[in-house]
């Protein structure tokens, strides 16, 4: 795991030495452990490592093939990479290290761009081909690990953050307006290859791009295409006549991410996704040495499941906690939000940032459960694509069946709710989510409702099939960016078992009566975990996650004075984004616990300190 950066220069000049160290310098977190150059006229390559497999210099980077005709810098983990070794070596590859990025190497030698579809992994990796003066680069399957870049009419440069990237900007960078409202308005970020600066980008996931830069013949940007789609292996799953249950996967996908030389903890939420992690790895691996990572608040607060963290107290001996609180959260609120670089729409994140930090003085690498409610229909308006599928297909005993049950389970109306919602068509379904944002100014709202992708792309799934392969496609990375940005600043890896391929593409080839089933979601994970995981914890029907009391916390007299005195800040009021009058109301009731609306309010202030950090 660690940080890759580059610049290609259009205008025949050698690369600057000093450009790529000052891009690596802004990403040491994410490789303490070395660092190293290559600068070949007007390609530079930069590296920064965080040593994870053989420890040893071997790992150096960046690496070259033995007739050093290819340059490799990679940041990530092949697991399956002992396997692909043994395949090589068969080939006549013969190896000098224990590393995946020789592995990986080697594999591009021997079969090319295909060498992607050989890979069990994360990445994000760049190879700069000598000969032919050409790069190739490539992101993994669901965004895993990033990759953003920054082009211009002068040179290319890429990076793991988005940092280094603004360093090489000319004055101040722009933000983009369209991304901040989709980010306001459906509280989503990273669904296409936007960010919120407008000159930069990122490769998206599953997403390859070659460039030839021999001098007479540079084109202007490089060619981008898909390399995985999701929908396509889902087929071949369902027509697959491999037997794997869910159980047998998951277990194997969890074993393959112990592949380690230092030490592997779990983030344990009190859930069903992480703790099905740590069940796996006590019973079905022994590891009774094993360190778990919890954040836990008092005894009723919302986010708190200290109760079901508490049921592994007889198996482990390693537990740590950490409570995230008012006060912490404005002692860390501006190197977070710096850190990230984006907005991001709620606290969830910052308990996830928390755990990381208890974990550094004890691992160096952590399992964690992302992917696990895109894969599982774990999100409760998941039942609200289940109801619409049930209703086009015209099973209306069933649809009914289901509904009472979700009634009698979560005494909700939530899911009929979400199912009316996704009834509507995409106008209305954009138009809903703005009415429910009073505090946005008309003019911004005029300019960029009609330019969002999120009503079409998220929430037009006529089944629960199509919904959650949108996931995956639209939602799952903001997630994974996130954990990646809250691990990798402690210099810590964050590995899913969750979104091991396999795993994924047979479970989203199951037809939707096996994912929910009578008003539960992740029916196969339920089944799968029942001997394993604590009854208590199989049978929860609640979705908490890495939440937090955060409508506490903003009602705290210091978070009040922060607050009153950004939405009272004449930078705030002239955004053109943001009432500010409105704004102050809603807070005063939030104030008074008449209503909670601390997601807008936290919305408002990172977007706010946000703009005066990076863009002001």
């Amino acid at each position: 795991m660690c940080g890759i950066a580059g610049i290609i220069n259009f205008n025949n000049t050698t690369v600057k030495e000093r450009d790529l160290l000052g891009m690596m310098g802004k990403m040491k977190h994410r490789g303490p452990d070395d660092e190293g150059l290559f600068i070949e006229d007007i390609v530079g390559l930069g590296f920064v490592r965080l040593s994870i497999l053989d420890l040893s210099p071997a790992g150096h980077q960046p690496m070259f093939s033995p007739d050093k005709r290819y340059v490799l810098v990679f940041n990530g983990e092949i697991f399956n990479y002992i396997e692909l070794r043994e395949e090589l070596k068969a080939n006549g590859h013969s190896f000098n290290t224990n590393t995946d990025t020789e592995v990986l190497l080697a594999s591009w030698v021997q079969w090319g761009e295909d060498c992607l579809h050989h890979f069990n992994g994360m990445w994000a990796f760049v190879i700069y081909d000598r000969e032919n003066k050409k790069i190739f680069a490539s992101r993994d399957r669901y965004g895993i690990k990033p990759f953003y870049y920054y082009l211009t009419e002068d040179f290319f440069a890429f990076a793991s953050e988005i940092p280094p990237l603004l360093s090489l900007i000319p004055g101040k960078p722009t933000p983009n307006k369209q991304v901040i409202f989709d980010y306001l308005v459906f509280n989503r970020t990273d669904q296409t290859e936007k960010t919120f600066f407008s000159e930069i980008d990122k490769l998206q996931h599953g997403h390859c791009f070659s460039w030839n830069f021999k001098p007479s013949t540079i084109p202007l940007k490089p060619t981008i295409r898909k390399w995985y789609d999701l929908k396509d292996q889902v087929l071949k799953a369902r027509n697959s006549n491999k037997i794997c249950g869910f159980k047998e996967l998951f277990i194997t996908a969890v074993g393959l991410r112990l592949r380690s030389d230092v030490p592997v903890g779990v983030c344990l939420s009190g859930g069903l996704d992480s703790s099905a992690i740590v069940s796996v790895l006590l019973k079905e691996y022994q590891k009774q040495d094993l360190s778990t990572f919890s954040a836990v608040y008092n005894n009723g607060q919302v986010g708190d499941e200290t109760a079901f963290i508490k049921l592994y107290d007889t198996e482990l001996k390693n537990m740590f906690y950490t409570t995230p609180d008012a006060s912490s959260l404005l002692n860390d609120i501006d190197f977070f939000i710096g850190m990230h670089a984006e907005p991001i729409p709620s606290t969830g994140p910052y308990a996830q940032y928390k755990v990381m930090e208890l974990a550094k003085n004890n691992v160096v690498v952590t399992l964690d459960g992302q992917g696990a409610d895109e894969m599982l229909a774990g999100y409760h308006y998941f039942f609200g694509f289940y109801f619409k599928e049930l209703l086009y297909r015209g099973k209306v005993g069933l649809l009914l069946k289901e509904i009472f049950q979700y009634f009698k389970i979560h005494k909700s109306i939530y899911g009929l709710k979400t199912f009316a919602y996704f009834l509507l068509p995409k106008k209305f379904r954009t138009q809903g989510r703005i009415n429910e944002k009073a505090y946005l100014k008309n003019d911004f709202v005029k300019k960029y409702k009609g330019n969002n992708t999120i009503s079409g792309n998220l929430y037009k799934a006529r089944n629960l099939h199509d919904a959650l392969i949108d996931h995956f496609e639209f939602k799952l990375e903001h997630l994974l960016k996130w954990a990646d940005r809250n691990s990798m600043i402690f210099s810590i890896e964050s590995r899913v078992p969750f979104l091991d391929h396999h795993l994924v593409e047979k479970t989203l080839s199951l037809p939707s009566e096996q994912i929910i089933r009578n008003g539960m979601t992740k029916y196969p994970l339920r089944s799968a975990m029942k001997d394993i995981v604590p009854k208590e914890i199989y049978q929860r029907t609640d979705k908490i996650g890495f939440s937090t009391p955060q409508d506490e916390w903003f009602r705290d007299t210091r978070f009040q004075s922060l607050i009153t005195n950004i939405l009272n800040s004449a930078s705030f009021k002239h955004r053109g984004i943001i009432d500010s009058t409105k704004s102050r109301l809603l807070y005063a009731k939030h104030i008074k616990a008449e209503i909670n609306i601390s997601k807008e309010i936290w919305k408002w202030i990172n977007l706010e300190l946000w703009y005066r950090k990076f863009i002001d």
